[in-house]
C-alpha cells in the first residue's frame, strides 16, 4: 500500500480533475500542497496578493469553462482571498479555494495565524468546510469539484490543517474517486418550451437578452441559429459578449435601453434581473412586457418580477430547442429596422467623441484607438478593470467571438486587471491580451504586473488616467456639491513608469494623435507594456456614458 501525504492527495485530486495550474501566494501552512503539485506536474503561479490569486483562478475557470483553483496560507492568507471569492460568488464562477490552517492539535491554543476561517465564507460560497483527516482529503475534494460546478456554479472553500496535509493516507483513496459528478445537460420542460414559442410567435417587438450562460453552456451556435431564423434582436452582456459577431444582422448593442422600454416579449437567457437591467421592472422594462426567463437555477427565475414562462435548463439545450421550432417573428423586420435606426443615430453622435481632438483625451477617442489597433493585432482577449473608462470601452470595442471579454461581473470589484490577464496569457500564450483599466483600478493588484514580467507573459496595459475615482466623483459631486465630493482625488501618477520599475515597459500619452502609434508599439513589444493615457475626468459624464447604479 503506497502512502501519500494529505498535500500529495490534494494534488492528485487536482490532477484527476484536469487542473494544470494553481494560483497561490506562499505560506508554510500549505507547503505540503506545493510539494504534491511538484510531484503531480501541476504548475504553481505565485502572485503578489492572495486577492490576485483568487481573481486569476476565477479567470482561469471562466476561460476554460472548468474550475479554477487557488491555494492560500492560513489567517491573513485566507482573509486576503475573501474579495476574490466574493467576486466569483456574484459572477457564478466555479472557484475552489484551499486554505491552510494551524494543526488540529494546536487549534484553540493561540497557534500562529489561527482564526475562524470557514465561517468567513459561509455567505459567499456554495460550501465551506474543514477537512478533518488526510483519509478524507480525496472525498472532500471530489465534493468540492461537484458542488462548485453543479446547477448555479460558484466558489467552495476548504480549510486544510497542517497535520491533515502532512500526515499520510492510502494513495488509492484518490484513485478510487471516479465519476463523482455529472456532465448531464438540462433540456428544459417541453410544455414550457411550447409556451415560450407561442409567446414569441405572437410578439411584435421581441428581444433576447443573452448573459454569461451563453458562454458557460457553449451556446453561441444555437443562439445564432435562433436569431437568424426568427429575426430576434439580440443584446449580449457579461461572458455572453461576442457570441454574435459585430456585423451580424441580429446583433444590437447601443439601443438596449430603448428596446427594453418598448419590447412586448423579452427572452432572457442567463441574464440576472438585477440592477443592470433595472431589476426587470418599469420603467426599464415596458409596462405589460411578457418575460420568458431561462436559467439553470430555478431560484433565479422570478426574482424581482413576475415571469410569464420560466424554463429551468441550460442555455445551449433550450436555445437549440427553440431554434428548431421557432419561425420568423411577425414584426421582426419593422422592429429591427426601428432599433437599427436608433443605433445609427447613436453611433453618429458617438463618432464625434471617438474623433475628438480634445486634451485631456476623451474616453471615446481612447476606446476607438484601442479597437483600431487591437483589430489589427489579431484575436485579442480584453480585460476590463475600472469604471467609466471600461464602460465606454465596452460600447466601442468589437468582439468577433465569445470568450474574449473579461470583467469582474455584478460585484463591480476592482483589481481584476493583472490577475485576469495573467490567467488569459497562461492559457493562450500566443493570443494578445489587452487590459483596459482606470488609474484607481491599477492601484489594486497593480503589483502583479511584476508577476506577469516574472512569468514572461507579455500584455498590453492601457491606463485611463484622470487622477480621480471618476465614476464616483461625478455623481458624488452632483448629489452633494463639489466641496463635498471628497476622497475621490488621486495624484496624476505615471503608471507607465510604475510598470517599468516592475520590469516592463511603457510610455505616457497626452496627445490624441499619439494614441494609435503608442498602442501599436505596445502590441508589437512582446513585453508587459503600459500605455498611460491622460484622460478628461469630465468627458464620460458629458457624453452621457458615465454610470453608477445603487
Amino acid at each position: 500500500m503506497e502512502t501519500f501525504t494529505g498535500g500529495r492527495l490534494v494534488a492528485r485530486m487536482l490532477a484527476r480533475e484536469g487542473v494544470t495550474t494553481v494560483f497561490t501566494l506562499p505560506g508554510l501552512h500549505v507547503a505540503p500542497i506545493y510539494a504534491g503539485c511538484v510531484d503531480e506536474g501541476i504548475r504553481l503561479v505565485d502572485t503578489r496578493h492572495e486577492q490576485a490569486a483568487a481573481h486569476a483562478a476565477d479567470a482561469w475557470a471562466r476561460l476554460t469553462r472548468g474550475v479554477g483553483v487557488a491555494v492560500v496560507t492560513a489567517g491573513p492568507g485566507v482573509t486576503g482571498a475573501v474579495t476574490g471569492v466574493a467576486n466569483a460568488w456574484a459572477a457564478s464562477v466555479p472557484l475552489v479555494l484551499l486554505g491552510g490552517a494551524a494543526p488540529t492539535f494546536n487549534q484553540g491554543r493561540g497557534a500562529l495565524q489561527e482564526m475562524p476561517q470557514t465561517q468567513l465564507f459561509a455567505g459567499i460560497t456554495k460550501w465551506s468546510d474543514r477537512v478533518p483527516s488526510p483519509e478524507l482529503v480525496p472525498s472532500f475534494l471530489a465534493k468540492a469539484f461537484r458542488v462548485a460546478r453543479a446547477s448555479r456554479p460558484g466558489p467552495v472553500f476548504l480549510e486544510l490543517p497542517w497535520d491533515v496535509l502532512s500526515n499520510g493516507a492510502d494513495a488509492a483513496l484518490a484513485d478510487a474517486q471516479v465519476h463523482y459528478r455529472t456532465d448531464a445537460r438540462s433540456p428544459g420542460d417541453l410544455a414550457k418550451l411550447e409556451e415560450a414559442l407561442e409567446l414569441l410567435a405572437d410578439a411584435e417587438r421581441p428581444i433576447l437578452l443573452g448573459g454569461s450562460s451563453i458562454w458557460w453552456d457553449d451556446a453561441a451556435a444555437p443562439l445564432e441559429r435562433l436569431a437568424s431564423r426568427t429575426g430576434l434582436p439580440v443584446y449580449l452582456n457579461g461572458m455572453g459578449r461576442g457570441a454574435l459577431p459585430p456585423d451580424h444582422p441580429a446583433f444590437f448593442q447601443a439601443s438596449r435601453k430603448e428596446a427594453l422600454a418598448q419590447a412586448d416579449v423579452v427572452l432572457d437567457v442567463g441574464t440576472p434581473l438585477d440592477f443592470r437591467v433595472g431589476y426587470g421592472t418599469e420603467p426599464t422594462f415596458a409596462a405589460g412586457a411578457r418575460v420568458i426567463q431561462v436559467d439553470l437555477d430555478a431560484a433565479e427565475i422570478g426574482r424581482n418580477r413576475p415571469i410569464d414562462v420560466g424554463i429551468v435548463g441550460d442555455s445551449r439545450s433550450v436555445l437549440a430547442a427553440l431554434a428548431d421550432a421557432a419561425g420568423l417573428s411577425p414584426g421582426a423586420a419593422t422592429w429591427s429596422a426601428h432599433l437599427r435606426e436608433v443605433e445609427t443615430r447613436r453611433a453618429a453622435r458617438q463618432r464625434a467623441f471617438e474623433e475628438s481632438d480634445q486634451r485631456p483625451i476623451h474616453h471615446f477617442r481612447l476606446a476607438k484607438a484601442i479597437d483600431t489597433v487591437a483589430s489589427r493585432a489579431g484575436d485579442v482577449t480584453y480585460v476590463g478593470d475600472g469604471g467609466n473608462v471600461v464602460g465606454v470601452a465596452a460600447k466601442v470595442v468589437r468582439l468577433p467571438r465569445p470568450g474574449r471579454w473579461l470583467d469582474p461581473g455584478p460585484l463591480g470589484c476592482l483589481g481584476v486587471g493583472a490577475p485576469f490577464a495573467i490567467a488569459a496569457k497562461l492559457l493562450e500564450p500566443a493570443r494578445p491580451v489587452c487590459v483596459i483599466q482606470g488609474d484607481g483600478a491599477f492601484g489594486l493588484n497593480g503589483m502583479d504586473y511584476e508577476t506577469a514580467v516574472r512569468f514572461r507573459l507579455p500584455m498590453v496595459v492601457v491606463v485611463g488616467n484622470d487622477a480621480a475615482w471618476g465614476q464616483i466623483r461625478v455623481p458624488q459631486r452632483g448629489l452633494y456639491g463639489d466641496d463635498h465630493a471628497v476622497a475621490t482625488r488621486l495624484e496624476p501618477t505615471r503608471y507607465d513608469r510604475v510598470v517599468e520599475a516592475l520590469g516592463g515597459r511603457g510610455e505616457h500619452v497626452d496627445d490624441p494623435a499619439d494614441l494609435v502609434p503608442a498602442l501599436e508599439r505596445a502590441f508589437a513589444s512582446g513585453a508587459v507594456y503600459c500605455v498611460d493615457v491622460a484622460i478628461d475626468p469630465e468627458a464620460a459624464a458629458a457624453a452621457g456614458a458615465a454610470g453608477y447604479a445603487v
